[in-house]
């Protein structure tokens, strides 16, 4: 008898081997469908079988941060906003879930980060000024444990540039009411997109966003350049034709 048990003990242990090696080929394969389809710009087909991974396995830490990212992408391109709400609240919740599991994860705060961005766009009064220091927060988590994660580091550069942009009676306003926010600068928020760009120069809205910033610093020049460079990189995102033309538009009013 106990030698029965133990054969079986065995099968079955060689039965789980044989269907957790299949089901994380079967993963292997989807991811990377998943990302040659996000790289010849088909982001809802990505987002679909990013989708089928997490369905195979729930608790899949690079499943769940590219759901959260893609759905505030495709989310930001939507002209209704009844389905850009959907996108926004969805990648929130793929970020949260993330962090709930991984919390040491640096892309899961860079996921929270970025669809706090996205919705906070969509609030007003309080709510907004939350979610505004939230992003902040995930954000310096994300390069804490990451130094080089240039997505951080955007949206550092991105939040200066943003809290610095206020007026005076709306920074008077959320000192009373909110308590403040941390100082910004716009050289604060250049210095951040300079980090961004110099880990990955291929991340074409950061170069829009730092010759944003270097026009009202007063860089004009610099800024111009920033926006040429963008006319000869390669499209890595489906956003980046738009954000090509915009730097073509921004050329045409600056040069």
């Amino acid at each position: 008898m106990i030698k029965r048990i133990r054969i079986l003990t065995c099968l079955l242990a060689g039965f789980l081997l044989a269907f957790a090696t299949v089901r994380a080929q079967e993963i292997d394969v989807l991811i990377r469908d998943a990302e040659q389809m996000e790289a010849t710009l088909k982001e809802k087909e990505a987002f679909r079988l990013f989708k089928e991974v997490l369905k195979k396995q729930p608790v899949h830490a690079y499943a769940l941060t590219k759901c959260s990212e893609l759905s505030s992408r495709i989310g930001h391109r939507e002209k209704d906003n009844r389905v850009r709400d959907e996108y926004y609240q969805a990648a929130a919740i793929y970020a949260r879930t993330a962090l709930k599991y991984f919390p040491q994860d640096d892309e899961a705060h860079v996921a929270m980060a970025i669809a706090l961005g996205r919705t906070a766009l969509t609030k007003s009064g309080k709510e907004k000024i939350a979610q505004v220091k939230e992003i902040r927060q995930h954000a310096e988590t994300a390069l804490r444990l990451n130094p080089r994660n240039f997505k951080a580091w955007h949206i550092i550069g991105k939040w200066h540039f943003e809290v610095s942009s206020l007026n005076m009676m709306e920074k008077a306003a959320i000192k009373v009411f909110y308590g403040g926010l941390p100082q910004s600068s716009v050289k604060s928020s250049i210095e951040a997109y300079e980090k961004a760009r110099a880990i990955n120069p291929n991340f074409m809205l950061n170069y829009l966003e730092l010759a944003k910033a270097l026009k009202k610093d007063g860089e004009k020049q610099k800024a111009i350049s920033m926006l040429q460079t963008i006319q000869g990189m390669p499209i890595h995102t489906e956003d980046d034709p738009r954000i090509r033309q915009e730097a073509a538009d921004l050329l045409n009013r600056w040069d």
